[in-house]
């Protein structure tokens, strides 16, 4: 995907601290801080516009939420539309995935969603895809035992490649569709990649529980 640049994105989201959660690498956060109610909390890992974010945690009022993005000029985006509509139990975070750890402390969060990933279809780029194992070790790291992940996508290849990768590790399947719109599903919250790609094909998506130990 070609990201275009926003003129004084930086600057822009810099100034948004009372909406935009910026941790430096290797700094603990406590998450549970900036929600003024405590409240289990679930996080979508490639926010884009915050479509999703949004009109998840308007849906879910008894739920806090935080909607991650790296790049500056997709995320200010996100920004606008929650200044243009205030929710008080969705914030914005704008750090990488690889660093869900330094962000998160153990057990802390209920559910993770991935939608529309970055496919990385070279081979030799599998480990940058989000549901790699390297990526599934810091999930069940940050979520309660039990927790739960949920990936919908329009790729073929990477869907293929995440039920494998996720069964090897172990992973339950709760949820499975080739084609979540043919399956009318009812809460199905459709983002703004969901709204282009639809057209062109199906959309694929799981629901996955990490093994509670025993």
């Amino acid at each position: 995907m070609r990201l275009r640049n926003v003129k004084d994105a930086k600057e822009r989201i810099d100034e948004a601290i009372d909406l935009i959660i910026d941790i430096p690498r290797g700094e603990r956060h406590d998450l549970y801080k900036v929600f003024d109610q405590s409240k289990p909390l679930e996080i979508e890992i490639g926010a884009g516009k915050g479509q999703f974010a949004h009109t998840l945690a308007k849906r879910q009022t008894d739920v806090n939420h935080i909607a991650i993005e790296k790049f500056d000029s997709v995320i200010i985006r996100a920004l606008e539309k929650l200044q243009d509509d205030f929710i008080p139990n969705l914030f914005l975070a704008r750090c990488d995935a690889e660093q869900l750890t330094d962000f998160f402390a153990e057990n802390s969060v209920n559910k993770i969603y991935l939608n529309f990933s970055d496919p990385w279809p070279k081979a030799r780029h599998d480990k940058r895809r989000l549901t790699h194992e390297n990526f599934l070790k810091q999930y069940e790291t940050i979520l309660k035992p039990g927790g739960v992940l949920e990936f919908k996508t329009d790729n073929r290849k990477l869907f293929e490649f995440s039920l494998e990768s996720l069964n090897k590790y172990g992973m339950i399947f709760e949820f499975v569709s080739l084609d979540l719109h043919q399956d009318d599903i009812e809460d199905n919250i459709v983002t703004e990649f969901e709204e282009r790609f639809s057209k062109l094909g199906p959309i694929y998506k799981l629901i996955a529980r990490f093994k509670e130990e025993a």
